[in-house]
């Protein structure tokens, strides 16, 4: 892979090739691939999605969307630290093509602020519902009348995958979504691959899938513009990593391993002395003992150590990256930066605390149970309604249902069950966590 290539500026129905020394200063593509994001409203509805806890009542619990906006923050930072030693090392980036320092942070900035644009309410149990849905619930029904990827995009329903359909499917009106540059799309999926087979190998990037058989033609238009190595056969489609993105999943591992954390304090989660012992345990090597004592309260030392271990690992990735560069290129990386990173130990006793304290609270854990019956409820209120079983092709109630979702009404034009039901989970997907506390309510008859 070459930078050259990986820096497309290209977009979805492009027909003359966009040149970097072209482009308006006070209007780069790449930002505008951060205003598209942050101005769509599936970013807009990470307002009310989980982060740490399902339908938090506190005022300091972090959203999907402020995660996010962090994220994205500590992205653009790792991108022009890395940028920077990029185009020394390649001066013909800038020279000839006109690159800057600024592109790769823009890029992964926004590769990041969508990194979680297709998660579906509830955190990660929400993919694990929609899943289960499929495979041992009534959506099971359906099985035979798909590929053997196509119900298992449905069984292994991935947030990643929904991203990359949301910000590249057509729509009335919009065709090919948002129309993100491919650099940007390059940065975002993590994971390059379809669904079967299932973690075909120990590298980091066929961890999971990151696209649905329905933006299959999109995926390889993407891959070959930015020259992703194939790493596939004939049969199934995998490519090794965009560089950046190994970027965009650091800055995603730097802000919930640190800040999750700090959320586990704030809620009482986590004993806030205790805590504090784990963080500087991370820093120690860059703190300074003089200022650090003489922060009077619990808040403001928690927050100097939560800045200075993200500055931390943020210079420590990007020398990582930096390192290995050559093998990032040549697609023979697999693993991601902090799995070579000298805080490993540290980083990983945080993460367990988080998971035993805060993912499997007794708070977490019951909310997680209620979602998944609402999500069940609510699959099987849109699938009955728009693939109706034979004995029950028509209904009152469906017919209501169908009016009440009008975002869904193009189904009605689809011949293929698999492209009904994708739609379906995609748009149950899109829901925020009270809009489906309500819809649930709604169709148990509840909602008046």
């Amino acid at each position: 892979m070459n930078w050259e290539q990986l820096l497309s500026l290209k977009r979805s129905g492009d027909t003359n090739k966009r040149l970097r020394k072209e482009q308006d200063e006070t209007r780069l593509g790449f930002e505008v691939d951060y205003d598209r994001i942050i101005f769509s409203s599936a970013f807009r509805s990470l307002q009310d999605k989980t982060q740490v806890i399902p339908l938090s009542k506190t005022d300091f619990v972090h959203t999907r969307l402020t995660h996010s906006l962090e994220v994205s923050v500590v992205g653009r930072s790792l991108g022009r630290l890395t940028g920077k030693k990029i185009l020394e090392k390649h001066p013909h980036l800038s020279t000839i093509h006109g690159y800057q320092m600024n592109d790769f942070g823009a890029i992964v900035a926004a590769a990041a602020l969508a990194h979680d644009i297709g998660n579906p309410p509830f955190g990660h149990s929400g993919e694990k519902a929609i899943g289960e849905y499929f495979l041992n619930g009534n959506g099971k029904r359906f099985q035979s009348q798909l590929s053997d990827k196509e119900y298992q995009d449905l069984v292994k329903f991935e947030g990643n995958a929904n991203g990359f359909k949301i910000l590249t499917e057509d729509r009335p009106g919009t065709p090919g979504g948002l129309r993100i540059s491919y650099a940007t799309l390059g940065a975002f999926m993590k994971y390059p691959k379809e669904s079967l087979p299932h973690k075909p190998t120990k590298n980091i990037a066929d961890k999971k899938f990151g696209f649905f058989q329905s933006e299959k033609e999109t995926m390889l238009d993407v891959a070959e513009e930015l020259g992703l190595s194939k790493t596939g056969n004939q049969n199934d489609i995998s490519f090794s990593r965009h560089p950046l993105a190994f970027l965009v999943e650091a800055a995603d591992d730097i802000c919930y391993t640190i800040i999750d954390f700090e959320d586990g304090i704030n809620l009482g989660l986590i004993d806030e002395d205790y805590a504090l012992e784990y963080l500087i345990k991370l820093v120690k090597d860059n703190i300074s003992t003089p200022k650090y004592n003489s922060l009077q309260s619990t808040a403001d030392r928690l927050s100097y150590l939560r800045s200075l271990a993200i500055n931390t690992l943020i210079r420590e990735a990007a020398e990582i990256f930096l390192a290995n560069e050559e093998a990032i290129l040549a697609g023979e990386f697999h693993q991601a930066l902090f799995d070579k990173s000298k805080y490993e130990a540290q980083i990983k006793d945080i993460i367990k605390i988080s998971v035993e304290k805060i993912y499997q609270s007794e708070e977490v854990i019951n909310k997680e149970i209620a979602g998944y019956k609402m999500l069940e409820t609510l699959l099987d209120t849109y699938t009955r309604a728009f693939l109706p079983d034979r004995n029950d092709l028509y209904s009152n109630f469906n017919d209501l249902v169908l009016k009440s979702v009008p975002k869904l009404k193009h189904l009605k034009a689809e011949t293929s069950v698999y492209q009904k039901l994708i739609q379906i989970c995609s748009y149950t997907a899109s829901l925020t966590d009270g809009f489906t506390v309500s819809s649930f309510k709604r169709y148990q008859g509840s909602g008046l």
